[in-house]
């Protein structure tokens, strides 16, 4: 093939043909040069003359070639400008509001975001990471759903910075950005105190999930700090969403000596307690972790464990970027505070 010389024909594709994306080969033998020189084009090398620069580019547009950014980067050990996200399932307003603040930062930097859901699944969470690293993304944030990470340790040491958020890793020292769970809870539960009670209700998911273990534990001190035992028969275990907890506490208050106050440990469960006071017509005091959105419009007044999600986030993805930009001190934990806030219509 002689540089020199004009275009040869582009060929007439098969109606049977599958599509398939353009080539530097395709755009090479359709502008009539070599493929070392469509590739110094596309890479704006210098010392590529006028009308060589001409044609390729006529015959990019034409056949309407991309380069392929990753492979590049991948010969080359550049960075790939992408960082991913692993987080349990956008339909919950507090993954989606990580998932927008960590888009926006990663728009700041040029970078772009790949999101995925573990499902709260730890094997599609291990499968997931393990394929982001081969994509060879320049660093990681997580929402676990499993205990062990060891298996990122390698990815680590070579360099790729993994931040966990809401929960801290297992078997892997890493930068976490963290609520402060029990502080919150015992900060809920004293409240529950300082109103007279003494039989508090207790209703959480699972204490296999940090989060509830760390609210557990802190519930557990506050009422230890108030000389009061941690009464098994008040606490509702396996309460994963509204219809379980309302069940929860109709059961709880049918007995003989029922609570006279509920703490619910995630904002569903809280929907749920809510829903069967305002059945019943009940005015039993509530306190639940996590505001939500709409809360003020609760049709029974109760106290919300608050904290800012996006203020999580943004500390978060700040510091994978910091570590990105070359940051190497030591893995950093770091806890954010909640608030009390009163919800509910008056």
């Amino acid at each position: 093939m002689s540089e020199g010389g004009g275009r040869t024909a582009h060929p007439v594709r098969r109606a049977s043909e599958t599509p398939r994306r353009p080539t530097m080969v395709d755009v090479a033998r359709h502008a009539g040069v070599s493929i070392k020189t469509v590739s110094r084009v596309v890479n704006n090398e210098p010392n590529v003359q006028q009308q060589l620069i001409d044609r390729v580019l006529a015959s990019v547009a034409e056949l309407g070639f991309r380069r392929n950014h990753l492979a590049r980067t991948l010969r080359s050990g550049q960075s790939t400008a992408t960082i991913g996200l692993i987080i349990e399932g956008l339909a919950n307003p507090f993954y989606s509001t990580i998932a927008a603040i960590t888009a926006e930062a990663a728009a700041q930097h040029d970078t772009l975001l790949i999101t995925a859901s573990s499902e709260e699944d730890p094997q599609r969470e291990q499968q997931l990471l393990r394929d982001l690293c081969s994509r060879r993304v320049d660093g990681l944030l997580v929402v676990p759903a499993g205990y062990d990470h060891s298996f990122l340790r390698p990815e680590v040491e070579m360099g790729t910075p993994v931040v966990f958020l809401d929960r801290p890793a297992g078997g892997l020292l890493a930068d976490t950005v963290l609520l402060d769970n029990r502080g919150g809870t015992q900060a809920g539960v004293r409240r529950l105190l300082e109103h007279g009670h003494r039989r508090i209700g207790i209703l959480l998911d699972s204490v296999a999930v940090y989060t509830m273990r760390e609210r557990v534990g802190g519930a557990r001190e506050a009422l230890a700090e108030a000389g009061i035992a941690y009464d098994e028969r008040l606490v509702a275990e396996g309460v994963h969403d509204p219809d379980t907890a309302a069940a929860a506490v109709a059961g709880m208050l049918g007995t003989s000596d029922p609570p006279t106050a509920f703490f619910s440990l995630n904002n569903r469960i809280t929907v749920g307690v809510l829903q069967e006071l305002w059945q019943r017509k009940s005015q039993v005091e509530v306190v639940g972790f996590d505001d939500f959105e709409l809360s003020f419009l609760m049709p029974q007044r109760f106290t919300a464990v608050s904290y800012d999600t996006r203020q999580l986030a943004r500390t978060a993805v700040d510091l994978l970027f910091q570590r990105i930009a070359g940051e190497r001190s030591g893995p950093r934990t770091v806890t954010l505070p909640t608030t009390l806030v009163e919800r509910g219509l008056p």
